[in-house]
């Protein structure tokens, strides 16, 4: 074999697996051959082609889309507003309400609330102890179920008294949303039609 016949045949076989690779890469559609022989013939014939082919290939990629965020923290919040009220309450501006009107409504609120709270978590205390009583924190305690107040000196266990017992949800169980249903919406706008 000729060594022109070897660049040649050598040539052929890159030019066919360059191919190969990219029919790969775009799905093995040819569907965008014609438009990319196209758009080949242009860019060597055009040079404002080539600088807006060349501008489209440099530009730096879209950031992605952030992800939906999701409503479950929210179900919570929403049962609170419809059985207790407790969303109207905390939006509401109270520096001008008595302190009867505000014992009245937290008197009815309260337990609506509470039955919420007990029917959709399985709260515990974080320590068992009663307040008032000594503890010991062990070592390796966990910060976030135990803060430590006062004057921290040393290394653990720590003794003190425990002022607060602390709570943890052990489970929690809140229903689906409705399909459609726009979780973001703590209570709906409510129109009272003539």
């Amino acid at each position: 074999m000729e060594a022109y016949q070897a660049v040649l045949l050598t040539l052929a076989v890159v030019a066919v697996a360059e191919f190969v690779a990219l029919l790969a890469a775009g799905g093995g559609s040819l569907a965008r051959i014609g438009p990319a022989w196209s758009a080949f013939r242009r860019v060597l014939g055009d040079p404002a082609a080539a600088e807006r082919v060349r501008a489209l290939l440099e530009a730096p990629a879209a950031p992605p889309k952030p992800a939906k965020r999701s409503g479950e923290p929210l179900r919570l919040l929403r049962l609170f507003q419809r059985d207790a009220k407790m969303v109207d309450f905390l939006m509401q501006d109270i520096s001008g309400a008595s302190d009867t009107d505000i014992a009245v409504f937290v008197r009815d609120m309260h337990p609506k609330a509470q039955k919420v709270l007990k029917d959709h978590l399985t709260i515990e205390p974080v320590l068992l102890q009663p307040e008032g009583e000594t503890v010991e924190i062990p070592r390796g305690f966990d910060p976030s179920a135990v803060q430590l107040l006062g004057n921290l000196t040393g290394q653990p266990p720590y003794r003190g008294m425990l002022k607060h017992p602390g709570w943890r949800a052990r489970d929690f169980s809140l229903p689906a949303p409705a399909e459609g249903l726009d979780e973001f919406v703590l209570a709906p706008a409510e129109v009272d039609l003539p």
